[in-house]
C-alpha cells in the first residue's frame, strides 16, 4: 500500500474468535512487546473473546496494540441475554469492533440491515467499526462475486458514515480458515469496486477508507497481500494466535 499524508495507516487486526483462555494474554503481551522493540508502520488491534476484553485491554495498556470486540448487539443495553452492546466492548477498554463477519451471518442468520445497525451502534459509542463483506465459492464460480459484495457494501453500511472513521474488510467465505487464499488479481479486482462503491458513496472520504484482506493470511504470504493495490491491512484469524506469527504479518505492512 502507498501512503501519503491523506492515507490512513494501515490496519492489522488478529481476530481471536472462539479461542483463548487466560494463558493467551501472554501471546497479546508478547505482541505489545514485540512492537514496544520495533513499532510498526501499521496499526495494530486483537479482537479476544469477550470474556478476556478487559483483561487484555489492561494487559496491553500503554502500549501500541489496540483492542476491539469480536461482535456488538445493535441496541445499546435491554433484555438480550448473551449479547453485548458496543459501549460494553467500550467500557471495557475496547477501541473497535467487528461487525458482520461472515461467521455472523451464516451462523447467525445476521442480515446486511442488521449488520447496518450494529455499524451504526458501534459508531454511536466511538468504536471504529470493521463491516465485514465476503462471497461464497459457488457465488466466485457462478460469477457473481464483484456484484454480492458490492451490494453487501451498499446495504451493510449505515446512514451516517460522514467523517466517521470505519473500515471494511473482504474476505471471501472459502478462504477462511481453509488454508486457501485468493490470489492476488482476484483480491486487486475486489478491492477496486469495494473502493469504487465506496468513493461513489462517501466521495473523497471513501477514497481512504481501509479495506482489510482477510481469508488465510499467513507470514508466508502476508507481503504479497498487502503490497496489492487498495489493500489497507489485514484481518487475521488463526495466524494471531500466536505472537511470533501476528509480528511477522505486522512486520509485512
Amino acid at each position: 500500500m502507498s501512503l501519503t499524508s491523506t492515507t490512513p495507516r494501515p490496519l492489522i487486526a488478529g481476530n481471536w474468535k472462539m479461542n483463548g483462555l487466560s494463558a493467551a494474554l501472554d501471546e497479546a503481551r508478547a505482541v505489545a512487546a514485540g512492537l514496544d522493540r520495533r513499532p510498526a508502520a501499521a496499526r495494530v488491534a486483537l479482537f479476544p473473546p469477550a470474556t478476556l476484553l478487559h483483561r487484555l485491554a489492561e494487559a496491553v495498556e500503554g502500549s501500541f496494540v489496540l483492542v476491539g470486540g469480536q461482535d456488538c448487539h445493535a441496541q445499546a443495553k435491554g433484555a438480550h441475554t448473551g449479547d453485548v452492546s458496543a459501549e460494553m466492548i467500550a467500557d471495557a477498554g475496547g477501541t473497535l469492533v467487528i461487525v458482520g463477519h461472515s461467521e455472523r451471518r451464516t451462523d447467525h442468520g445476521e442480515t446486511c440491515a442488521r449488520v447496518a445497525a450494529k455499524a451504526q451502534a458501534a459508531i454511536d459509542a466511538g468504536l471504529e467499526p470493521i463491516i465485514c463483506v465476503g462471497e461464497s465459492l459457488a457465488q466466485r464460480e457462478a460469477g457473481e462475486a464483484v456484484a454480492f459484495v458490492v451490494d453487501q457494501i451498499r446495504n451493510s453500511l449505515p446512514a451516517s458514515l460522514t467523517g466517521k472513521a470505519f473500515n471494511v474488510a473482504y474476505e471471501p467465505l472459502w478462504a477462511i480458515g481453509t488454508g486457501r487464499v485468493a490470489s492476488v488479481d482476484n483480491i486487486v479486482e475486489m478491492h477496486a469496486a469495494i473502493r469504487a462503491e465506496l468513493i461513489a458513496r462517501l466521495g473523497d472520504q471513501g477514497a481512504t477508507v481501509p479495506i482489510l484482506y482477510g481469508g488465510s493470511v499467513k507470514p508466508d504470504n502476508a507481503r504479497e497481500i498487502l503490497a496489492a493495490p487498495e489493500v489497507g491491512g489485514a484481518l487475521v484469524g488463526g495466524a494471531s494466535l500466536k505472537a511470533k506469527d501476528f509480528l511477522a504479518i505486522i512486520e509485512a505492512a
